[in-house]
């Protein structure tokens, strides 16, 4: 068995058991779609934009209606604030051209789920305006030929683009020799790189012990670190109160593989700030219902969406993130026979965890909510939260005491991260990477 089918196959066996741990917990084979659940008093009235499984990006009101379809598809898709691009409204980033991956044999094991080899890889990113014109687009560095974008993006208030990329190297201390780096650039409005950080280069900075880094020179896949976010901090008080960890400009990384969220200084290139890869105590999810708040961060594992919640909402300064708990770590670390997803709300300067949301807040068991890979949450203005569990397509808005208040299952479905059993069709799914709060006036008037 080859290292991405191994990974591919306890990736399948993880799902399967983690989702089913005991009976009347296990996915139903028929379910609604669309909005579900619509407390139009306490939800947050908002649109929500994300891509599909089937390669196409849609804008929803809270009614579930499709406000607007485009006919590509983003990692991820997301709206560009009209103060960012001379106030034009209906903005979105996508990945406009993708190439086959046999067409770049440099690049191996790049996709948005760890240890499979994607079919295509992204060429070109770039903005599309609200009836599909492309307003700007970059295709990676002259020596690569192609934007290997993947996983974030973002728009920076000086014009130019934060993109995390791929780019592989020679490196002599991993065993397998090629390996893949996460790579972020800065690109002005000319497409020229005026800003590079390259993961491999600060790996000493990632908290490794000895033998962590022994198995991750040891490890086969090539994506040995699989960083899946990297947005700018924004202004915020803490550097305000004269912290220059968080400078607005420096920026948040997340590496799935190696269970490590990162402050990178855009200055010195250091990494300044972290959480992970290993903390003190197991995240405990299922053990003996709520704990108490705040507390030291607990383990993260297999985490999404690391981002500073903006000025003007609630819970300004801190960190929120989709803690997947699934299977990640260097080793991997162990989860609970019943657990589940979470998401966590960390006060970055002690390092504590001050709100955090699991199933068992809204009545359910916890395995209820999981998501093994992908997935995101927003903070929203009203203190509710938008939470993507993607691998169940389903996004869903709760209060700060974890009611459901608003929820929509995807009814568009793609191909599933995994081979088809020998002698029967290809599995499908309606995961969803990540979905966004649109505020209905970013819509162009028509």
């Amino acid at each position: 068995m080859t290292g991405n089918a191994s990974r591919s196959a306890r990736l399948a066996i993880m799902v399967g058991s983690l989702l089913a741990p005991a009976p009347g917990l296990s996915m139903p084979t028929v379910y609604p779609t669309g909005v579900t659940i619509n407390d139009k008093i306490a939800a947050y009235p908002c649109d929500v934009i994300f891509s599909g499984a089937d390669d196409k990006t849609y804008l929803l009101d809270p009614s579930g209606k499709v406000i607007k379809t485009w006919a590509m598809a983003g990692v991820p898709a997301a709206m560009v604030d009209p103060a960012l691009v001379g106030g034009r409204k209906g903005i979105v980033g996508f990945a406009i051209e993708d190439v086959d991956h046999s067409q770049m044999p440099r690049v191996e094991g790049i996709d948005l789920v760890p240890g499979r080899r994607p079919g295509k890889v992204n060429k070109t990113f770039g903005l599309v305006d609200w009836n599909g014109k492309v307003v700007w687009q970059w295709s990676g560095p002259r020596d690569v030929g192609a934007a290997l974008q993947h996983h974030d993006w973002s728009k920076l208030p000086n014009g130019n683009f934060l993109i995390l990329s791929n780019s592989t190297r020679e490196d002599k201390r991993f065993t397998r020799g090629r390996i893949v780096d996460d790579v972020i650039y800065e690109v002005d409005r000319q497409g020229a790189v005026v800003w590079q950080w390259n993961a491999t280069d600060h790996l000493d900075e990632f908290g490794f012990t000895p033998e962590q880094l022994k198995l991750i020179y040891s490890s086969v896949g090539a994506d040995y670190l699989h960083v899946n976010a990297m947005s700018a901090l924004g202004a915020n008080h803490w550097e305000k109160a004269g912290d220059r960890r968080f400078a607005a400009d420096n920026i948040i990384i997340s590496s799935r593989n190696a269970n490590v969220v990162a402050i990178v200084d855009r200055r010195s290139g250091h990494i300044v700030w972290r959480i992970g890869p290993v903390a003190g105590s197991p995240a405990g999810l299922g053990h003996g219902g709520p704990q108490a708040l705040p507390r030291p961060v607990d383990q993260t594992s297999g985490q999404h969406d690391p981002h500073m919640i903006p000025e003007g909402m609630p819970g300004a300064g801190n960190i929120l993130i989709f803690d997947n708990q699934g299977d990640a770590g260097y080793p991997s670390v162990q989860r609970a026979v019943i657990s589940g997803s979470r998401i966590i709300e960390i006060d970055p300067s002690k390092k504590t965890i001050v709100w955090e949301y699991k199933a068992g807040m809204s009545g359910r068991p916890d395995p209820t909510f999981f998501s093994p890979f992908i997935s995101s949450a927003q903070r929203l203005p009203n203190g509710n939260t938008l939470i993507d569990e993607g691998i169940n397509g389903r996004i869903f808005q709760v209060t700060r005491e974890g009611r459901i208040v608003w929820e929509y299952i995807s009814p568009y479905e793609g191909a599933a991260p995994q081979p088809p059993a020998p002698g029967h069709p290809a599995a499908k799914a309606n995961l969803i990477y990540r979905a966004m709060a649109v505020p209905p006036a970013w819509v162009p008037s028509q």
